[in-house]
């Protein structure tokens, strides 16, 4: 309850006044009588502090805990007596709890393993391993009183855990004769100062989380300035490091504590020691380290590059590192910009490390192996950076560094530098000499500066070009509106590769996906692809599975992707000839219909040109259904004759006449072929009244038409 904890807080406060006065009594004489009464006085705060943790009651290992936590910073930075006096304190707790055991801590105690249970908070001994960690590197204090109280209080500590391991034995493998020999063992071991032994002893008791608070404070300790044993806190880093089971968060711990002590480590056991930890956690956590150091450092300090040299001096931890570097580059999609941990700010630090990594000649075999995905990663990252809020760009960038490219320069750059050290250099000039790189710095020629660079990588060699061609087709089969723009953009300019036949039909399956976007510009991007294909007789045929998703193009509102769907199709209808299915066709003919009154000049002509198509492709039984639709353009193509276009109006008189035809009523296309529209009208009446209603309903929307020729025949013919 919150009185409770007033109380609490109320105690410590008080217990914090009264170590604060008693341990920096001054005693000017150790044998006098003020000494006495002094040594009596400590007696009894020994005392004091027992009854506080036996009168807790079942809340006693927490009462334990809080009076160790007061009493640890005065073993530290602290006059020698002081530190003594107070590690002589924790000394007689330590010894306490062996005499008075506190049953109420949970059986997964002292044992490394994590049980799958989950144990309240006052039955855990949460901080025995700082007590540990701690109480160790006192051991080699250079004050000797402290020294001593410190290796008793890890000799009463070592029995406390035997005598709970003791409360379970199935749950531990040791017997109590060994138990009882490690207890004489840890006190021979305690009077010699072996206290990296001493550590080693404890290591196997404890949890993962446990071990993290020593490690945090054995590489704090690793400091010129420390009072400790700069070679135990060595030890005690490579010991923790030998089999490390930390969670991201607690990897993300070490490596801010590295990254945050480095500047002040200068001895050579200690910088090599860490140097171990960084390759062993690179290892064993390679998504966690590369995430916790960008998050460290998104700009790439002196300090963050030391780091990144020592991850990258081994091969096997380069390729790691590589690859992950890779997926934070692909994974910006979600937009969380509250914190230096998003992926979106993370990307912008994994493209500057990129750049980094690429200056250092032994990562350069990783790099090869994984260039086309890298070349990529950058491409979509360059698209990225230059939508790139506000917000996102001041998280990460510091206006008052020096001699930093600003990020959507640095993306470029780490492309340029890419693309050199891969031996592509002839790429990068060809590039800059069509202003591409400039190109992909601005929003508005983004996508200019893309295809500028996908053209310029048609040149490389063919296995590369497949490979390339490949991913993108793989990166496109899971839509991702953060990059598919930039990537179909690039595999578009790459379909213009004329040895790239074989890898086509997987390109060919998408296609469908994104010719139905709601991305603007898509549909547009895909049909200028197919567009090219249809126009190679080698590739052309291999289109055709994509005649029904073209069609359905037609409908579009945006008039420039229903003029490139009519265009392709008016290629495809050539492939086919004869063999197109006579349903497709009726389909397709009903689409046309609308077009021809579309705002767009360059649609009205080309859906009608296409109609005209049409009706030659119909045979047979089919013919007699197509016959509605083509008396269903009569009236239509009749008024376009007058259309203020005149390609538009040549080709609806060329529909006119091949619509006779195919009706074999010889008199319309007599008077089509000699462009008499003034008879055509009487002539469609004469030649059926009965469809007068029909004309009447296709004549009214004429009325309407925003160009006044047409408005006028429509009036005329009603």
């Amino acid at each position: 309850s919150r009185a409770r904890l007033l109380l609490q807080e109320k105690k410590k406060s008080l217990l914090h006044t009264c170590f604060c006065s008693v341990f920096h009594l001054p005693v000017q004489d150790s044998q006098g009588p003020e000494a006495f009464l002094f040594s009596k006085t400590l007696t009894a705060m020994d005392s004091m502090l027992q009854v506080l943790v036996r009168s807790a009651g079942t809340l006693g290992i927490l009462e334990l805990q809080n009076i160790l936590q007061l009493l640890l910073p005065f073993t530290s930075s602290q006059p020698a007596e002081v530190q003594e006096r107070a590690m002589a304190r924790i000394a007689r707790l330590a010894n306490f709890i062996t005499i008075y055991p506190l049953p109420q801590i949970c059986h997964c105690f002292a044992h490394a393993t994590v049980f799958r249970h989950q144990c309240s908070k006052i039955h855990q001994f949460t901080m025995l391993g700082r007590l540990v960690g701690h109480l160790t590197l006192c051991c080699t204090s250079k004050d000797k009183g402290t020294c001593q109280e410190a290796a008793e209080a890890l000799h009463h500590l070592h029995t406390f855990i035997l005598q709970q391991r003791s409360r379970w034995p199935r749950l531990h493998d040791a017997g109590q004769l060994q138990e009882g020999w490690q207890v004489r063992q840890t006190w021979q071991l305690l009077q010699t100062s072996q206290a990296s032994k001493i550590f080693l002893m404890f290591m196997k008791y404890l949890k993962p989380s446990q071990q993290v608070d020593i490690i945090l404070m054995a590489i704090k300790n690793l400091r010129a300035t420390s009072a400790y044993s700069i070679s135990l806190a060595a030890h005690m880093v490579d010991a923790i490091v030998e089999d490390p089971a930390f969670h991201p968060g607690q990897v993300l711990n070490v490596v801010w504590a590295i990254y945050s002590n480095l500047p002040s480590i200068r001895a050579a056991v200690a910088l090599n020691s860490l140097d171990r930890a960084l390759l062993v956690l690179t290892g064993k956590h390679p998504t966690e380290m590369v995430a916790s150091l960008l998050q460290c450092s998104p700009i790439c300090t002196g300090v963050a590059m030391a780091m990144w040299k020592t991850i990258l001096s081994e091969p096997q931890a380069a390729e790691q590192v590589l690859q992950e570097l890779l997926h934070v580059l692909m994974n910006q999609s979600l937009r969380k910009t509250s914190t230096k941990d998003n992926p979106r700010i993370l990307s912008l630090a994994a493209t500057r490390m990129i750049n980094e990594i690429l200056q250092q000649p032994v990562c350069l075999q990783q790099v090869e192996a994984i260039f086309p995905q890298l070349f990529l990663a950058l491409i979509f990252q360059v698209s990225f950076t230059t939508e790139l809020m506000l917000q996102e760009v001041h998280i990460f960038w510091r206006k008052h560094q020096q001699d930093l490219l600003t990020p959507i320069r640095s993306a470029v750059q780490s492309l340029r530098v890419l693309l050199c050290s891969m031996g592509f250099g002839s790429q990068v000039q060809a590039i800059e000499a069509q202003n591409g790189w400039d190109a992909l710095l601005s929003t508005q020629t983004h996508l200019t500066g893309v295809c500028i660079v996908a053209r310029e990588m048609m040149k490389t060699p063919r296995p590369l070009r497949s490979t390339i061609f490949c991913h993108l087709v793989e990166l496109l089969s899971v839509e991702d509106p953060t990059w598919e723009m930039v990537a179909m953009a690039f595999l578009v300019e790459m379909l213009g590769c004329t040895d790239i036949t074989e890898e086509l039909d997987r390109a060919l399956e998408i296609f469908p996906i994104y010719l139905q976007s709601q991305c603007l510009g898509m549909p547009s991007l895909v049909l200028r692809g197919i567009l090219g294909l249809t126009e190679r007789p080698n590739t052309a045929k291999k289109t055709l599975v994509l005649l029904p998703y073209v069609t359905e193009q037609l409908q579009s509102a945006d008039s420039s992707v229903s003029a490139l769907a009519l265009t392709v199709l008016a290629n495809m209808l050539q492939l086919l000839k004869r063999k197109m299915p006579s349903l497709i066709t009726l389909g397709l003919a009903e689409k046309l219909q609308p077009l021809f009154n579309d705002e767009s000049d360059t649609v009205r002509e080309l859906s009608i040109h296409l109609f005209q198509k049409v009706m030659g492709l119909v045979v047979g039984a089919e013919k007699k259904t197509m016959e509605k639709e083509v008396w269903d353009c009569l009236l239509p193509l009749l008024f376009h004759l007058h259309d203020q276009d005149k390609s538009v109006a040549k080709a609806s008189q060329e529909a006119l006449c091949s619509a006779g035809r195919f009706l074999k009523w010889r008199q319309l296309e007599q008077l089509a072929k000699t462009a008499q529209a003034w008879r055509i009208g009487p002539c469609l009446l004469a030649r059926d009244r009965s469809r007068a209603e029909d004309y009447l309903r296709q004549s009214l929307p004429f009325l309407q038409s925003p160009q006044e020729s047409l408005r006028q025949e429509a009036v005329r013919f009603i």
